[in-house]
């Protein structure tokens, strides 16, 4: 871990997929952040956007500092994105909290976006997120799903390639 994530690092996490509360802010809002996916189908690599959606980012930083997407499978990949980070894996799991609106008016939702998923109607989930395969289908989301992050390597083939039941072997985080 580079040591400019270590004020991620909690003492609030409970069990291995459960946290009490929504976690400070850890980052600092003048650098930038990477996250490395290493799956059974290949490496992702996505550029963090603090810059549109700060508390999101931070949410993601601190959960794969302490390691909750390790182990966790994809649970859902229709034709248009892929989803992960539930640790119950039917989409109804989350790390014990939700996490606040942070909207983006204006941002395309191409290839390769990542956003956090919500129960329609609902919160938006504190953990599980999706990658898009395509454009988001028609004009475009009409609720907020935080926008917080793009591929920008691994290529979408290996988000293309990623099934129900494929493994994120762990979530590791870089900062410059």
């Amino acid at each position: 871990m580079p040591s400019q994530l270590a004020g991620c690092k909690t003492s609030t996490q409970v069990g291995p997929h459960e946290f009490v509360g929504l976690q400070p802010i850890c980052i600092k809002p003048d650098k930038s952040y990477t996250a490395t996916l290493y799956t059974t189908q290949g490496n992702i690599t996505i550029k963090l956007h603090p810059e549109y959606a700060p508390v999101t980012v931070n949410n993601f930083v601190v959960l794969a500092v302490n390691g909750y997407f390790n182990g966790l499978t994809f649970w859902d990949a229709p034709d248009w994105e892929i989803q992960g980070g539930d640790p119950l894996g039917n989409g109804r799991g989350g790390p014990g909290y939700t996490l606040p609106e942070e909207k983006t008016n204006g941002l395309l939702w191409n290839p390769g976006s990542v956003g956090m998923a919500r129960i329609p109607g609902g919160p938006v989930n504190g953990s599980q997120f999706f990658i898009t395969k395509l454009p988001w289908p028609g004009a475009g989301p009409t609720a907020v799903y935080n926008y917080f992050g793009e591929v920008t390597g691994g290529l979408l083939d290996h988000v293309a390639a990623i099934t129900p039941g494929d493994r994120i072997n762990t979530v590791t985080i870089t900062v410059s």
